[in-house]
């Protein structure tokens, strides 16, 4: 007699890092104009781009770009938290709120922080600004490497970054530094995340290299918690402090997280939360469209064999945390709505409109999962 196979249900969840889908009601609140559109510009930029995949699921369409969306159930959300990062936009998604704003810092940090700071790190430090991390690295670079003084630096979120060159501090050291920072910044300086910026190269030619880290504030109970054995890829599980995640190799860019969720795919993993970030990380923040429309080409390819290899028991979930418009005058993320689109078997294809909370994803998770996720309402 065989043996009898149990298939289970799965959700595959892939946030596309910065791929916002038009302007928020509140988008003034955030310093941006009512032109943010991240898909939508880069379509019109480049005069248009071949991601067919993308365009079948719905989640083009759901960013006002008119395609053919055959198989997917699609749509937009608002999100609710006071915020316009990966960090609040993770955390909604998974049911975490956050409704008072996170401390940011346009003028730099204050003496009060930056002097405990100094302190326990025993080294003086330069910079302490808000700035696009590769032009503080250009611009101070060459100063950090010949006084051993670390980059601070700071953006319009709520982060207080290091930068560091990696044959003057060790990677180690700068972690230690991070780690320093992070139990030093509380409440009212509890910025909701410290990462690690380390590079290499020398002036002129100086690059970032890939064992960025994060540290983010500790997440509230989530459906991540409830759920656990979660097969987090990339930084997501950084987002939540690892917890309720396996433990699995980080992976830095969107070719090792493609690699990466091959492996989630032939795992047991009940739950697949990946956070594909080139788009946002390399092309929005460097106000580069053209390797934006390029970058979503080569996801397009990706996502090509999952739909390809999708199960009858799985339910794939695209979406965005944010926007990051590399059309608009800013190198910062831009508020935007999120696309949504939704793929598995008996999902009914077309548009669901717009929805306020990105917390729906979650409740929609918990729900294909056979789980009462206590937040929101499932998008099927």
């Amino acid at each position: 007699m065989g043996s009898i196979v149990v298939i289970m249900r799965r959700v595959i969840l892939l946030v596309l890092d910065g791929c916002g889908a038009g302007a928020a009601p509140d988008v003034a609140l955030f310093g941006d104009g009512p032109e943010v559109s991240t898909l939508k510009n880069v379509w019109d930029h480049v005069g248009g781009f071949v991601a067919p995949n993308l365009a079948r699921t719905g989640f083009l369409q759901a960013a006002g770009i008119p395609m053919d969306a055959s198989d997917g159930r699609f749509g937009r959300l608002q999100e609710v938290s006071m915020g316009k990062d990966s960090v609040t936009g993770h955390w909604e998604m998974m049911g975490i709120r956050s409704l008072q704003p996170f401390p940011t810092y346009p003028d730099g940090f204050p003496e009060d922080l930056l002097t405990p700071f100094r302190e326990k790190i025993g080294r003086e430090v330069i910079g302490n600004k808000p700035a696009s991390g590769t032009a503080i690295i250009s611009e101070l670079g060459e100063e950090h490497m010949a006084t051993g003084k670390p980059i601070v630096y700071t953006s319009a979120d709520s982060v207080f970054q290091i930068a560091a060159h990696e044959e003057v501090i060790p990677i180690s050291e700068l972690y230690r530094m991070c780690e320093v920072a992070r139990e030093l910044c509380v409440a009212p300086h509890n910025v909701q995340r410290v990462i690690a910026r380390p590079f290499v190269g020398q002036p002129g030619a100086f690059s970032r290299t890939e064992r960025r880290k994060d540290y983010p504030l500790v997440a509230a109970e989530n459906l991540v918690d409830q759920l656990g054995d979660v097969f987090g890829i990339g930084v997501v599980p950084e987002l939540f402090g690892g917890r309720g995640f396996r433990p699995v190799r980080r992976t830095q860019n969107n070719a090792e997280h493609a690699l990466m969720l091959q492996e989630a795919l032939a795992s047991d993993a009940k739950f697949i939360f990946a956070n594909f970030e080139d788009f946002d990380m390399l092309y929005g923040h460097r106000s580069d469209p053209v390797g934006f429309a390029k970058c979503l080409e080569g996801f397009d390819a990706v996502l090509a064999g999952l739909l390809r290899d999708l199960r009858e028991e799985d339910l794939l979930i695209l979406t965005a945390d944010h926007g990051n418009d590399p059309t608009d005058a800013s190198t910062d993320h831009t508020r935007e709505y999120v696309p949504v689109a939704l793929v598995g078997k008996g999902v009914q294809a077309g548009s669901f409109g717009d929805v306020v909370g990105m917390d729906h994803i979650g409740a929609t998770v918990a729900a294909w999962l056979g789980e009462d996720a206590g937040f929101a309402k499932s998008l099927l």
